[in-house]
């Protein structure tokens, strides 16, 4: 079997423009990422920052896109997280069932704050994850790409 060139060519052009026409379409359509910051002790803070989240998914979904979306709580906002405290706890689990792109940190030095100063533990929703730092979280995502919103 002989090979020939000029197919070689013409093969190598064809897999070429795909690989280019699917990079553009990755560009012109990234994913979006989003980090909502609570950090206040208020339930309409909270709502807010759960309306926002709904708000952003469904958009991005009508438009066909992806989103990841993480909400960050600390300082007195942890309540929003807190299984004792939170007076949207019912809401997040709602949402984390229908939304799978949506995330919700706890920061663990207001865990640890708090606990200190309660001297009980602090129970979190089960769809919370704990993170050493809240502010520093925050940091991260931003540096990973995510916008930050605060309600």
């Amino acid at each position: 079997m002989t090979l020939n060139p000029a197919k070689i060519v013409q093969h190598l052009l064809a897999i070429l423009a795909v690989l280019v026409l699917g990079a553009q379409l990755a560009l012109a359509n990234p994913a979006q990422k989003v980090a909502i910051h609570v950090n206040q002790d208020d339930p309409a803070v909270m709502n807010m920052a759960l309306n926002n989240a709904q708000n952003i998914a469904g958009y991005y979904a009508s438009q066909g896109q992806e989103v990841t979306i993480e909400i960050v709580t600390y300082g007195p906002g942890l309540h929003m997280l807190r299984a004792d405290t939170s007076p949207v706890g019912d809401r997040i689990s709602a949402m984390a069932l229908e939304m799978t792109n949506i995330s919700f940190s706890a920061c663990e030095n207001t865990i640890n704050g708090m606990k200190k100063k309660s001297q009980k533990d602090v129970p979190l929703l089960s769809e919370a994850t704990v993170v050493p730092s809240g502010a520093v979280r925050l940091m991260e995502l931003q540096q990973q790409g995510y916008s930050y919103l605060r309600p």
